[in-house]
C-alpha cells in the first residue's frame, strides 16, 4: 500500500515543521471508483477543494534557507481523507458531510454513496498519517525540547455553498490560532509579516490550527499557527503561479527565517 504522506527532512536544529495537508489532487484508482462524480465533475471539484500550489510555495520559499524546516506533505487529495478533521463526533464539518471522510462535495451533492462506511479509509490512510506526524513531533520534542507547526493552506475567493462559515471575512491572509498552542507573540509576528498583502484577520473564515491529537490542548511545548492564504496570492485563473507568487514566497521565506530564529 502506497504511503499517503511524505516527510522532507529539514535541518536537525530546526524546530519548525511545515504541514501541507491539501495540496495534492491524486486519488488512487480503487478510491476513485467509490466516488460518484464523473471525470469532468471530479476535476471541477478538485479545482475547488485543492489548496493549489501550497506545496510548490513551501518548497520555493524554503529552497535557499540556510536552516531548512521539515516539511510534512499529504500526497493524496483531501477527497481520500482529510487529515485536518477530527475523526469523530467533535468535527463540526460532519454536519455538512465533509468530516475526515467526505460524503458530499463543496456544493452539497453526494460524493459517495449514502451510508458509505469511511472507517476503512480512516484505518488505511488517516491513522497512519496522524501517527507519522505524531511520531515526528515526539522526535523533535525529545531532540530539541519544543516545536512549532506552520499549518499551510489556501482558500478560494468565494465561499463554497456547502460550508458552515458563511458570511465571514475572506482576507488575503487568514491567521488561524489556538488559545493553548499559539503564543500571542507568534500570532502578532504572522500578522506583521503578511499585513502587506492587506488586512490580516484572525480565525476568519477558518479558525484554529493543526496539532496532533496526542498533544492537543495538553503539551505547551507544541506551538502551532495556521496560514490560510486566499488563492489569488498564489495562483492565476488557470491555477498556475499568479503575479504575486514570487512576492509572497519572499515574505514567507523571511517569516520562516524569523520564526526559526525566535523558536530555536
Amino acid at each position: 500500500m502506497a504511503s499517503n504522506f511524505e516527510i522532507v527532512p529539514g535541518d536537525f536544529n530546526s524546530r519548525l515543521i511545515i504541514h501541507i495537508p491539501h495540496s495534492s489532487r491524486y486519488i488512487p484508482a480503487e478510491i476513485r471508483n467509490e466516488i460518484l462524480l464523473g471525470d469532468l465533475e471530479l476535476e471541477s471539484e478538485l479545482d475547488e477543494m485543492t489548496d493549489s500550489l501550497t506545496q510548490e510555495m513551501a518548497l520555493h520559499a524554503t529552497a535557499e534557507l540556510g536552516v531548512k524546516p521539515t516539511l510534512f506533505i499529504n500526497k493524496f487529495s483531501r477527497l481520500v481523507i482529510d487529515p485536518e478533521r477530527f475523526p469523530d463526533d467533535r468535527e463540526v464539518m460532519n454536519k455538512v458531510g465533509m468530516g475526515a471522510v467526505y460524503l458530499k462535495t463543496s456544493t452539497g451533492i453526494p460524493l459517495r454513496s449514502p451510508g458509505f462506511d469511511g472507517r476503512q479509509l480512516i484505518a488505511r490512510y488517516f491513522a497512519p498519517y496522524a501517527q507519522a506526524l505524531t511520531d515526528l513531533v515526539q522526535t523533535k520534542l525529545q531532540e530539541l525540547g519544543g516545536i512549532t507547526i506552520l499549518d499551510f493552506h489556501s482558500y478560494r475567493e468565494n465561499q463554497h455553498p456547502n460550508a458552515v462559515n458563511h458570511g465571514q471575512d475572506r482576507p488575503p491572509v487568514c491567521i488561524g490560532t489556538d488559545e493553548f498552542h499559539t503564543p500571542p507573540a507568534l500570532a502578532n509576528l504572522a500578522s506583521e509579516y503578511f499585513s502587506q498583502f492587506g488586512p490580516t484577520v484572525f480565525n476568519q473564515p477558518y479558525a484554529g490550527t493543526y496539532v496532533p491529537l496526542d498533544y492537543y490542548q495538553s503539551d505547551p511545548r507544541v506551538h502551532s499557527i495556521m496560514l490560510e492564504n486566499r488563492a489569488d496570492l498564489l495562483v492565476d485563473g488557470e491555477l498556475n503561479p499568479g503575479i504575486k507568487f514570487m512576492e509572497y514566497s519572499m515574505v514567507l521565506s523571511n517569516f520562516i527565517k524569523e520564526l526559526q530564529r525566535i523558536s530555536n
